[in-house]
């Protein structure tokens, strides 16, 4: 049986909705969140934290088909922040979103390699293209929730293309995505300093969901690139299509630099 795991699985999510859909094919699914009790299938996840990353890769097969990257933050909606907040000496969005998948993907290669024939997935976002190469390397100046956020979701189509770049050819590809707009709880964390707006929110709830398309519709391209033969490795996609990045998303030798500072910080 082909094993997968998926990051970000917390109840009513993209993630969820992603093993269930793999589930449904077959697959072995492990899950996280950030607070859950461990399992035979899932186990506690937090970004931000390198031991908790190293932890979740320890308990993690010897052999995995599937690593899907889904967990992450979009944190100040309402972009008030004015300065950078810091988790672990780094931008939040930044650590969780990029730098703690990015520990974990290289964690996980053994394992990814060990199946001969396997899929790194990073779930996106259309917003990559607020980011700009020039911020993978340097702060986001002025600065920019939203931009950050970007950012940190640009970094991770790069990713994607320099796996299949240096792994492609042992059997590991790449591949990144944009979901669409879900009703999902990304928001919830976001407005957790806006009371008002929450509330606010709850009764724009019924619109929301009929504006946004739903998480198993969402799960849709994610499942795609995580098995679809018509999928392209190191490829951005979005619509359950192959699709086109943003222009700083096209540059390969980017990808590559970004490749080489991030495993020097995390060595």
């Amino acid at each position: 049986m082909k094993v997968a795991l998926v990051t970000g699985a917390g109840e009513r999510t993209l993630g969820a909705a992603t093993a269930d859909s793999l589930r449904a094919q077959g697959f072995r699914v492990l899950t996280t969140t950030r607070s859950c009790a461990v399992t035979d299938d899932t186990h506690p996840l937090d970004l931000t934290s390198r031991e908790s990353v190293e932890a979740l890769a320890g308990w993690v097969p010897e052999r995995l088909d599937v690593l899907v990257n889904n967990a992450g933050i979009h944190l100040d909606l309402r972009s008030k922040w004015k300065e950078p907040q810091l988790v672990d000496g780094h931008e939040i969005h930044w650590r969780t979103n990029y730098l703690g998948t990015a520990q974990l993907t290289r964690l996980l290669l053994p394992n990814l390699l060990a199946a001969g024939d396997a899929r790194v997935v990073n779930v996106v976002s259309k917003l990559h293209d607020r980011g700009r190469n020039e911020w993978l390397f340097a702060p986001v100046t002025p600065y920019d929730s939203w931009a950050a956020y970007g950012t940190s979701k640009l970094a991770l189509v790069h990713e994607a293309a320099e796996i299949e770049r240096q792994y492609g050819d042992r059997g590991v590809h790449g591949y990144s995505l944009h979901p669409g707009s879900v009703y999902t709880r990304i928001a919830d964390r976001g407005l957790e300093t806006a009371p008002v707006l929450g509330r606010l929110r709850k009764l724009a709830a019924p619109l929301e969901r009929r504006t946004l398309i739903t998480p198993e519709v969402g799960a849709r391209t994610t499942v795609f690139c995580a098995t679809s033969p018509d999928a392209v490795p190191g490829g951005y996609h979005r619509r359950e299509a192959p699709a086109e990045p943003s222009a700083d998303a096209q540059h390969a030798e980017v990808s590559a630099r970004l490749w080489a500072a991030t495993s020097s910080l995390l060595s």
